[in-house]
């Protein structure tokens, strides 16, 4: 590993000046030259602490996207070659690498479709392709156990982690981007240049993702996270499941640690500390508790979960818990509650069937002093149904 062993403040900043003059307008191969990107032996380490470096700066994340690409495709072969750690097998990063192994054989069987439509429209190849796409829509489980598993712990772990925020922003751009695909695919008129446009873009952020994933991502989480630590991440992930592997948990799901005769007495009642979460967890609700130190304390265990919660968020910033484009948002709502402007911030939207309703309480001692924000997701659309009295029970 001697070749990989120069002066890692040199090669960050190297790759940083490169990334920094490409959004400045600079031409990217004198650039490259310059600072000798293409020979320099860089390893993946060098990429996070670069993206660190680029966050602290302030960069506008669709520049850095754009620029990531570039830088990317440049180092494609020195990161190919690193002599990275091999996962366990069935252990929690082999299990993602298998469920991209999958996604990478439906990306390549359907472009014999997309190749059949830019020849001549076929009803078969489009039903063929909305399959496909709902496949890729599926797929997406697999970034929604990175968002919910991976990254709290890396956050954790890891001193230079900014890189899960442009990771992130990906994964958001594939799921929108899916979403487009499927709606021309599905249209009365067929708009062969929209979809040929939208549908590459899927593929390649696909595809990057991937990479980053697997030559860059695995390879340092297997260099410096513990093996109980990554067992724990495959023992949560049973939960959530991933969208083409199964995943079978190696112990018992951890259960909460309950005392039956721990009472707290409230001015109201008393209850035990059992019956508490027991109660939580019959609410048609979700619910997260983040306290005033803006770090995440509880949330509730619903059966019909709306959004997917793991232990990993637990001790977790909010504003981590958020894609890095919808993070000023929260920020705005917790300013506002903990200045006292406000008390509550209300959304609602459509997530397929479901209508839901996200509201945002600021939680207040006796004093009115701010102790944190509840956040309690609820499924309305029945509720919506709702006409007229019901008096009588009527099942």
């Amino acid at each position: 590993m001697s070749k990989f062993s120069n002066t890692a403040e040199k090669r960050v900043n190297d790759l940083t000046m490169y990334m920094l003059g490409v959004i400045k307008g600079e031409k990217g191969g004198e650039l490259v030259k310059k600072y000798g990107i293409i020979t320099e032996n860089y390893i993946p380490q060098d990429i996070l602490s670069t993206f660190d470096v680029l966050f602290e700066q302030n960069v506008n994340i669709e520049d850095m996207k754009t620029v990531s690409n570039k830088l990317f495709n440049i180092l494609y072969k020195t990161l190919s070659n690193y002599p990275a750690i091999k996962a366990q097998k069935s252990s929690f990063i082999n299990l993602l690498e298998q469920d991209n192994a999958i996604i990478l054989q439906k990306l390549k069987d359907s472009r014999k479709y997309i190749k059949e439509l830019n020849v001549k429209y076929n009803v078969n190849a489009v039903k063929e392709l909305i399959l496909t796409f709902k496949e890729f829509e599926k797929f997406t489980l697999h970034y929604t156990v990175k968002e919910n598993i991976l990254f709290p712990i890396l956050e954790q772990k890891w001193e230079q982690h900014q890189c899960v925020k442009l990771m992130w922003s990906f994964h958001d751009d594939i799921r929108r981007n899916i979403k487009k695909t499927l709606e021309l695919l599905e249209a009365k008129n067929f708009d062969l240049t929209a979809f040929n446009k939208i549908s590459s873009v899927v593929f390649f952020n696909i595809n990057t993702i991937i990479f980053r994933e697997e030559k860059v991502l695995f390879p340092i989480m297997l260099e410096t996270i513990k093996h109980e630590v990554l067992e724990n991440m495959l023992e949560q992930t049973v939960e959530l499941g991933l969208p083409f592997v199964e995943v079978e948990a190696t112990k018992k799901k951890i259960q909460s640690v309950v005392n039956k005769d721990d009472v707290i007495k409230f001015a109201t009642g008393e209850v035990s500390v059992q019956q508490i979460e027991m109660i939580f967890n019959h609410l048609p609700v979700d619910i997260t508790y983040v306290d005033e130190n803006d770090t995440v304390r509880f949330f509730s265990d619903p059966v019909h979960r709306i959004f997917p919660r793991t232990a990993s968020i637990v001790g977790r910033k909010l504003q981590n818990c958020h894609p890095p484009e919808s993070v000023h948002i929260v920020d705005k709502i917790v300013e506002s509650f903990k200045s006292g402007e406000k008390n509550v911030a209300s959304f609602w939207l459509h997530l397929g069937p479901k209508y839901v309703l996200i509201q945002y309480f600021a939680v207040r001692n006796k004093n009115n002093e701010y102790k944190g924000v509840l956040e309690v997701s609820q499924e309305i659309s029945e509720i919506q149904k709702i006409e007229g009295d019901r008096k009588l029970l009527d099942w």
